[in-house]
């Protein structure tokens, strides 16, 4: 039996327009990619994002009746792809019927402690990984400003974007949005290094605090009332157990309410978020777990594990960490 897949396949509902499932498949395809995986990927739906997957990583749409490994965004390509290789499926939420886990992958990945406790209460078990950021291209390209003078919205309704507009204008500072519904923008890492604070949540808040920006988890969705955790600097532990969706606290902001959250900036914080980033949300960490995972189908033998990182791994730098993290555990 295989430790370490050579074929992967990527496999994602729908690849047609922004959202966070496409952007992590993407940025899942380009570290695998660069890491020397044998990469291709699926979708029913094909669009601007699976463009971008082939145009900027070099990735094709499925070619071959067989792969190593399969990681799969949703139960719809679970059931499609079953016959095609070992299925790891990524849960990224508790709401959306695409979300559910399905009986036919052979090992679930929940990105949270949310998630995984709804995947214990269907009687299936789950390993942890939260969704990777690209920290190359996310990360501090702007400095901060010193007192707030912009706020950004990653928020994706009309109504959440008003409170936050009147909250900003109330503290004298600008106010800028991005909704993927509305006014869709690929390069979001240059939007948010604009501001000097962002309001969103999940992986947008995820982006953000990679760029080295303070954060505040609000928003309203279509399934969810709006909620949000506030300001998160010290309630970051606790966000994070729920995707920083807002439903830890589920507190319901009014506009004073979210006034007062934004007042909590300080130029510091951005430091802080960008280290939790680097620590935490690394996709090279999160790729990793997900090999690790496969592997852990029989006993792992760490001898091979460091001559796959010497023969697989690119990247001289890469290579060395961790052909060095392989010869510390194995003692060679």
């Amino acid at each position: 039996m295989k430790k370490y897949p050579r074929s992967i396949l990527v496999a994602t509902n729908h690849l047609k327009d922004l959202g966070g499932s496409e952007t992590f498949a993407y940025t899942l395809i380009g570290e695998l990619k660069r890491l020397g995986f044998e990469v291709e990927y699926f979708t029913f739906y094909k669009g601007l994002v699976s463009d971008k997957i082939e145009n900027d990583l070099g990735a094709g749409f499925m070619s071959k009746k067989k792969y190593d490994l399969i990681l799969a965004n949703h139960n719809s390509c679970v059931k499609y792809l079953v016959n095609r290789g070992f299925i790891i499926q990524t849960c990224h939420g508790v709401f959306p019927e695409l979300e559910q886990p399905s009986s036919y992958a052979h090992k679930h990945v929940a990105i949270s402690k949310e998630v995984q406790e709804h995947l214990q209460h269907k009687h299936i078990k789950s390993k942890i990984i939260l969704n990777g950021i690209n920290l190359e291209r996310f990360k501090a390209a702007v400095p901060l400003q010193s007192e707030l003078k912009t706020v950004l919205s990653l928020c994706h309704s009309d109504e959440a974007n008003q409170m936050i507009a009147a909250s900003a204008r109330e503290l004298g500072a600008a106010f800028i949005y991005l909704n993927k519904y509305e006014n869709p923008g690929w390069n979001v890492e240059q939007l948010i290094n604009q501001a000097d604070l962002v309001v969103g949540v999940g992986r947008s808040a995820y982006e953000a605090m990679a760029c080295g920006r303070p954060v505040v988890i609000f928003d309203s969705r279509s399934y969810y009332p709006a909620c949000g955790d506030g300001y998160v600097k010290e309630i970051l532990e606790e966000s994070i157990l729920k995707n920083c969706s807002g439903r830890y606290y589920g507190h319901s902001f009014t506009i004073p309410a979210l006034t007062a959250e934004l007042k909590k900036f300080k130029k510091e914080d951005g430091a802080f978020f960008r280290e939790f980033a680097l620590k935490n949300l690394n996709i090279t960490n999160s790729v990793l777990e997900y090999i690790r995972y496969f592997g852990e189908r029989q006993p792992l033998s760490l001898k091979r594990g460091w001559l796959w990182a010497k023969r697989l791994i690119k990247g001289p730098a890469l290579r060395k960490r961790m052909i060095k993290r392989y010869e510390l555990e194995a003692g060679i």
